[in-house]
């Protein structure tokens, strides 16, 4: 794979769970405590480096065509599942991802929670809010690299372009101080699940012990194809109308007839 194209997929699939991360430490500074939620942030990445130290180097000890086998597996299922909700999204029949919205959500929350803190954590709600988001987003963003760059033996590359995402959406989501509501997140997942969805498929045929015609070049024309067919189903599913959402009365009358 060109170096060029593993760094900008490693980077657009990193940038969608750094907005993400982003907007929850976003949400613990604004709505309680600053030094809380930076101190929950540091220690989720020393917290997210250990866990890499520790299992990193055991990846090198599975054979290639076994890691390939299960890496691609796993990467099938993320790109299909985030390629799905792009689909429903474009198509109309699943409301767009609201930045801002979850952003207000996780505000309130903040704003309504008990205060207290433990030892040096003057907040203790803000530091676990902002180590859990910032945690769990990153153990993703450690699997984006760790398979990319093991696979294509270009870990550098692929380190590289999650530092870059990281870097780009925490300097401009701490410049604005807001979510980054106009960022077109569901192209940007559009984009990265049809990369995951071919990748994966690439990954996993070649780790089942067959071989794809011209190599990696077969990527080539794996990616336009997954464009093409999940483009077909947004084209496919405007023109059957998006289901109705169902009213409280008629959830209740369900409800009934299921009792």
């Amino acid at each position: 794979m060109n170096s060029w194209i593993l760094f900008v997929t490693v980077l657009l699939a990193c940038a969608v769970e750094a907005v993400e991360a982003l907007t929850i430490v976003l949400a613990a500074g604004t709505g309680r405590h600053w030094g809380s939620a930076v101190q929950g942030t540091l220690a989720a990445l020393a917290a997210l480096a250990a866990t890499v130290a520790a299992l990193g180097p055991a990846i090198g000890l599975i054979p290639l065509g076994a890691l390939r086998l299960v890496v691609g597996t796993l990467l099938l299922v993320f790109g299909l599942q985030w390629l799905r909700k792009a689909v429903l999204r474009a198509s109309g029949h699943k409301a767009l991802h609201d930045e801002a919205g979850a952003y207000a959500k996780e505000l309130a929350a903040a704003r309504g929670a008990a205060a207290g803190g433990r030892g040096m954590v003057q907040d203790w709600y803000a530091f676990t809010l902002s180590f859990k988001g910032v945690f769990l987003e990153g153990l993703e963003v450690a699997f984006i690299v760790v398979t990319f760059g093991t696979n294509q033996h270009n870990l550098p590359v692929a380190v590289l372009g999650a530092v870059a995402a990281v870097a780009i959406i925490t300097a401009v989501g701490f410049a604005v101080r807001a979510p980054l509501a106009r960022m077109p997140e569901n192209t940007m997942k559009f984009v990265v699940g049809t990369m995951l969805t071919a990748f994966g498929l690439f990954w996993s045929v070649e780790g089942a012990g067959a071989h794809w015609p011209g190599s990696d070049t077969a990527l080539l024309a794996l990616v336009p194809a997954v464009a093409a067919l999940a483009l077909g189903y947004v084209a496919l599913l405007r023109r059957v109308p998006a289901p109705a959402p169902a009213t409280p009365v008629a959830a209740a009358s369900v409800e009934g007839r299921v009792a």
